[in-house]
């Protein structure tokens, strides 16, 4: 084990950084008052070792444990409803969410919703909504992240898919931060190149989205350069050997520190994206990987000067023009598709596509304004594979 990377830092949570950390699991739920922890995860990881290696740990300790793992990809409301019935259930007291986005959200929204006598809708994320709820009913939350991506773990909003409107919204309230965020890299280490690619380029997304936001905030810009430059260097590496420990560690850290950064805002990819994900069973971070360049494209007249600091932080020539074609070659490196198409998403949606999009909180902080024939535009150049219809003019 590389004591250098063993640590622990308190921003803008509590966060333990290192190989073999999840021991200390049992330690932190009783510092954070959890005696009857709920552990939630994503059933892909039910039946995993590291699940079990979790509840042993905590049963070991006098921790009495039961796990919910109804939680599906893109998380819809049917998920969340199971998971307070459960945690009710179980006279549960606390959330320990382990996983990649999906278990960790649900874990945060069943944390924050448990208790609430309002519906989860009544706190989406916008202007003083989050106010709306009692604070004092929620649940402490514990976040053991198992991918590099989402930057859920240290975020105090989830999204979750209204499957009546056919709409992913993003719910936030302050107490859905984490007090405690487990970052073991070696509950990472045996996950897929695929999903280790998806994942991490959701990181990078959320880094360069947010640098590229207009707002001033040059605090997220710093953690954004610096998130984006890990990315680049260990993705790579984490992609080619599952079991880099170093990699998975640097990883860890760069998508923590995307989600910190974009409380800044993020933009069109996570606009077009999140509606893909409420039609479709696509994985989010791969979905924004695809889109990312036809993006950049789009708002080249409003963020050209920013990606030449980002190419200069890179240690990348050739400003915009080279930062847009080692993207490009970065995303073949890693296997991510060329286009939507490729991931079997259809031109035809492309009217109920933008009307979504338009409608994303996230579509007001894009850097460039965009219309609905723009939205339509873009996705349709995503969905085609070219590059050169996502430059809209004036």
């Amino acid at each position: 084990m590389n004591k250098q990377y063993f640590c622990s830092w308190t921003y803008p949570t509590a966060i333990h950084v290192g190989a073999g950390r999840l021991a200390e699991l049992a330690t932190h739920c009783k510092a954070s008052k959890i005696e009857r922890p709920l552990l939630v995860t994503d059933s892909g990881l039910a039946d995993h070792v590291m699940i079990a290696r979790a509840r042993n740990f905590l049963e070991t300790a006098g921790l009495p444990v039961s796990v919910f793992s109804d939680v599906q990809g893109n998380p819809v409301i049917g998920n969340l409803e199971s998971g307070i019935a459960r945690f009710k259930q179980g006279n549960h007291d606390g959330v320990i969410a382990i996983g990649g986005g999906s278990g960790l959200d649900v874990g945060k929204l069943i944390a924050l919703m448990a208790h609430q006598t309002i519906p989860v809708w009544d706190l989406e994320d916008v202007g003083d909504w989050w106010k709306r709820a009692n604070e004092d009913v929620i649940a402490p939350i514990i976040a053991v992240p198992t991918t590099a991506g989402t930057g859920s773990e240290v975020g105090r909003a989830a999204v979750l898919t209204n499957t009546a409107k056919e709409e992913k919204k993003i719910i936030f309230h302050p107490k859905m931060l984490p007090s405690v965020v487990i970052g073991d890299p070696e509950l990472a280490a045996g996950l897929p190149s695929n999903l280790t690619a998806g994942t991490g380029m959701d990181g990078f997304t959320h880094s360069f989205e947010t640098f590229c936001v207009n707002s001033f905030h040059p605090m997220a810009d710093g953690i954004a350069l610096e998130s984006m430059r890990l990315i680049k260097d260990y993705l790579p590496k984490a992609c080619a050997d599952g079991q880099d420990i170093e990699a998975r560690t640097m990883m860890f850290a760069g998508a923590m520190m995307g989600g910190v950064a974009f409380q800044k805002g993020l933009g069109m990819v996570h606009s077009i994206a999140h509606a893909l994900g409420a039609l479709y069973p696509v994985h989010h971070g791969m979905t924004n990987a695809v889109l990312l360049p036809y993006v950049m494209e789009f708002n080249r007249p409003e963020i050209e000067a920013k990606c030449e600091r980002v190419a200069r932080a890179l240690s990348i020539d050739g400003g915009y023009e080279g930062l847009l074609g080692w993207l490009l070659a970065f995303r073949a490196q890693l296997k991510v598709p060329h286009s939507l198409a490729e991931m079997g998403i259809d031109k035809l949606l492309a009217e109920k596509i933008a009307i979504k999009a338009m409608s994303d909180p996230t579509a007001a902080t894009n850097p460039r304004p965009a219309t609905f024939h723009d939205m339509q535009q873009v996705f349709l150049a995503a969905v085609e594979g070219k590059l050169s219809e996502a430059n809209i003019s004036e």
